[in-house]
């Protein structure tokens, strides 16, 4: 499985990387710190493993492995090639699964890029950037099927149907990976690769002083918020303490 970390620059993308892979790589209080991806594979812990290794005397144990990937911040505009934000996209669209970091503390000394701490904002930032690039992978699909319409075959009409409701529901502002799909919609999704239909987990960042009174932390309640009404995950860490 390949997971890409994502987010805005500066809300500890990097320091969260380097606590699951143990990297090293650099993260520092300046935005676009990370341009190319970092990449880093982590073995993943499971005892029952050992157990079985044991039980048929095996020579190799091997376990299952999660490859993560530090991508560079995405910033307003993104889709359009801001921040590089075309480069960073196609790493996105490369991995099966999502972890979006978010900040959820207040320090003055370190950047924001939008001046202040909002999790609703920053999310929505994100999503919006990745939702117009599945635009536009919809609007080259709508165009080969209105070509394709022409030969009158009904199944053309049922898929263009199909990309009619989920650039509806796209342009509403909501991800792909909630779309009422229908039975028959399957047919369509197989070569579509949208960044907005693939698994996300929200990542809450909060600071040393707030990882044991996350509940009280109203970035963190926003965030929650967010993630549910989004069917995601969320969880709560402190990204400088894991790094140490």
């Amino acid at each position: 499985m390949k997971i890409g970390i994502v987010g805005l620059p500066n809300v500890g993308k990097s320091t969260i990387f380097n606590a699951l892979t143990a990297a090293g790589v650099d993260s520092a209080n300046y935005p676009f710190c990370t341009i190319e991806p970092n990449v880093g594979v982590v073995a993943v812990p499971d005892e029952r493993l050992n157990v079985l290794g044991r039980m048929y005397a095996t020579k190799k144990i091997t376990p299952a492995v999660i490859e993560f990937v530090d991508i560079a911040g995405l910033v307003k505009g993104a889709s359009k090639g801001e921040g590089l934000g075309n480069q960073f996209l196609s790493h996105i669209r490369e991995t099966d699964a999502i972890a979006h970091v978010v900040r959820c503390f207040d320090d003055t000394n370190v950047v924001h890029v939008e001046g202040s701490v909002d999790p609703k904002r920053d999310v929505e930032t994100i999503n919006l950037e990745l939702i117009f690039a599945d635009l536009e992978t919809l609007e080259r699909k709508i165009d080969r099927c209105g070509k394709m319409l022409k030969s009158g075959e009904k199944k053309y009409k049922l898929e263009m149907d199909f990309y009619t409701r989920l650039k509806d529901w796209l342009e509403s502002g909501k991800a792909a990976r909630s779309f009422p799909y229908e039975e028959q919609d399957s047919e369509f999704t197989k070569d579509l690769f949208l960044l907005t239909s693939k698994p996300i987990i929200y990542i809450a960042n909060v600071s040393e002083e707030d990882i044991n009174r996350e509940s009280e932390n109203p970035h963190v309640k926003a965030l929650s918020e967010i993630a549910r009404a989004d069917h995601a995950e969320m969880i709560t860490v402190c990204a400088s303490i894991e790094q140490e």
